[in-house]
């Protein structure tokens, strides 16, 4: 989210990075951006009602169907860091989200990631609309997150430029 809207965004996940996360020149792998998001989305499947109690009891889990990264600032060992939620879209069986990274209580964001979820039923597994109590938990948020903006980087195309 752009610093100069001055919306909040919900937190869904905070932690410290750890040594066990830090590359030679002393910053959080490339791989470890995608830890913290994907347990940020745990985080809010958590928040929907499908924590293990409410996956086991529908069955239903939440796949990543296409994700996209944006590395913003550099984030060194033993920050503070805490990922912020923007509900960009839902219907009946997808999620659109993006997914901030920022210094715990900063405003600059340092990485963020659009991603693409998919309510699945473990049965098959195939694809199948959200439980009634998980879309009735996602709908508010996400009226409310349309009205805000949509952070620059989302959307975006990764491409070299064409010759002319």
């Amino acid at each position: 989210m752009p610093e100069s809207t001055g919306m909040a965004l919900p937190v869904v996940y905070r932690c410290t990075i750890g040594a066990e996360w830090v590359d030679f020149n002393g910053h959080l792998r490339d791989g470890y951006y995608m830890v913290l998001f994907s347990s940020a989305v745990d985080a809010l499947m958590d928040l929907a009602g499908l924590d293990e109690a409410g996956r086991k009891a529908t069955g239903h889990s939440w796949f990543t169907l296409e994700a996209h990264v944006h590395y913003l600032h550099e984030v060194k060992q033993g920050a503070a860091v805490e990922v912020r939620l923007q509900l960009l879209g839902v219907d009946a069986k997808r999620l659109h989200v993006a997914l901030s990274l920022f210094a715990e209580g900063g405003t600059q964001c340092m990485a963020i990631t659009e991603q693409m979820l998919l309510n699945v039923d473990m049965s098959g597994p195939r694809a199948t609309p959200f439980a009634p109590a998980v879309a009735a938990y996602l709908q508010p948020p996400a009226a409310a997150h349309a009205l805000m903006p949509r952070p620059a980087q989302i959307g975006r195309v990764m491409a070299l430029p064409q010759p002319k």
